[in-house]
């Protein structure tokens, strides 16, 4: 690959630096320069070089690299040597740091040269976290899908889903393999007209209405975000489908009752290690003994470790992605569940957020235009970086399907759970 140092292949770095951050710019020192060589030695790797803001490039910079972090000013500088999980995507979004080449191959190349054992940044945050109560879950879930409806529409797909979509076939829209992922979650389930169920975290409904609709089952969804539920229900009124889906503005903890099935897709990522108790009882106590099931749908991970600090303060707060050990040992086991099939579509999840990542850009001027330049930034970065995570393993997809112990599976092999899986784009 050529470099992009030389050719100039830019999709940022083009653009001139902030007032604010020339205007802090000073001259570059020996230890300016010392600590541009730590950080180099940590991201030579991948490879990806390190550029000073007097365009001088860092001792060590690799001489081919797919592309270069440019370094404003020394705050920028002291930011990725001390804490980089936190300070580069706080320096990227502010415009201190910038992209010398594609930021998608650039994050991807962080991505693999990542330490694979958590830093003490990430052990300190750990033992510091708090649990998700119910006021804490629903200011989290405020804070990331509050943004409004009109601001998810310009890159989601037409449902508004906003979870993994199941690519059976090449070529695929986003639409298409968003409906065969809804189709795929129900045939997990195996899902009988007349039956009931229970979903915890529901977005935008999309789930609920499939379910309701093809499979003429009866829904009760829960999720706290308000402008989630005003879409959900306004759909479910259009659909003609408001006596068979209940949406339920609360947290998953207030389910009550029986069901045939539970299914939570997209939400275990938000209810925080500490309160994997909660969500064991609410699974223990809602699954019907004979003959109920359940299904999982969740970013995992393959070892503990807790979520990027970045992205835990400006993109999901209160998040972590457990491992598949986790969640059998301290849900479903304590819920008296026993694992009937698990499935890893970590690729899957990186083909879709390659597709929202191109709606998103598609939608620049618009993103920009209502939430300005730096929230701009940060969401194309935790857009590119969630790509990198899945393509590279650092991140998994996990779907499990679990029932009560002792009770019939609700099927002896995993055929049927393909045979509809051709679905028109």
């Amino acid at each position: 690959m050529s470099s992009a140092r030389s050719t100039g292949v830019s999709d940022r770095a083009d653009l001139p630096l902030p007032q604010s951050v020339v205007h802090k710019a000073s001259s570059v020192t020996r230890l300016d320069r010392w600590f541009a060589a730590q950080v180099q030695r940590s991201i030579a790797d991948g490879p990806v070089g390190l550029e000073l803001w007097d365009g001088q490039p860092a001792p060590g910079a690799p001489s081919r690299p797919v592309g270069d972090l440019v370094v404003g000013d020394r705050r920028a500088l002291l930011g990725l040597a001390f804490n980089p999980d936190l300070y580069l995507g706080e320096a990227y979004s502010a415009g201190r740091i910038r992209v010398r080449g594609t930021l998608k191959e650039v994050v991807t190349a962080l991505s693999r040269s990542s330490a694979a054992n958590p830093s003490w940044w990430e052990r300190a945050a750990d033992l510091l976290a708090r649990a998700n109560d119910v006021a804490a879950a629903r200011r989290n879930v405020q804070h990331h899908y509050d943004l409004g409806n009109d601001f998810y529409a310009m890159w989601l797909d037409a449902d508004m889903v906003y979870t993994c979509a199941y690519y059976p076939e090449d070529g695929m829209t986003l639409d298409a393999a968003q409906r065969a992922k809804l189709d795929l979650v129900c045939r997990k389930l195996q899902l009988r007209g007349g039956e009931t169920v229970v979903e915890a975290g529901c977005g935008w409904g999309a789930l609920a209405l499939h379910m309701a609709g093809k499979y003429a089952v009866r829904v009760k969804a829960f999720n706290l975000s308000g402008e989630q539920m005003r879409w959900a229900r306004e759909r479910a009124r259009h659909e003609g489908l408001e006596s068979r889906v209940e949406f339920i503005e609360d947290d998953y903890r207030q389910v009550t009752g029986t069901y045939d099935a539970f299914v939570s897709v997209g939400m275990l990522e938000h209810v925080g290690h500490r309160s994997f108790d909660a969500l064991s009882r609410v699974i223990q106590r809602t699954i019907k003994r004979d003959g109920g099931r359940g299904l999982l749908h969740f970013i995992g991970r393959d070892v503990p470790r807790p979520l990027n600090a970045w992205i835990r303060r400006r993109i999901f707060p209160g998040g972590y992605t457990p491992t598949l050990a986790e969640v059998t040992s301290e849900i479903l086991g304590p819920a008296g569940m026993s694992v009937l099939d698990v499935e890893n579509l970590r690729l899957h999840y990186a083909r879709t957020l390659a597709q929202w990542s191109e709606r998103f850009e598609a939608a620049a001027d618009r993103v920009r235009a209502i939430q300005g330049e730096e929230f701009y930034r940060a969401w194309e970065l935790y857009l590119a970086g969630s790509e990198a995570a899945f393509r590279t393993g650092w991140m998994q997809l996990f779907q499990i399907v679990f029932s009560p112990n002792g009770s019939t599976p609700p099927f002896l092999t995993r055929a049927a759970l393909y045979q509809a899986s051709r679905m028109a784009p």
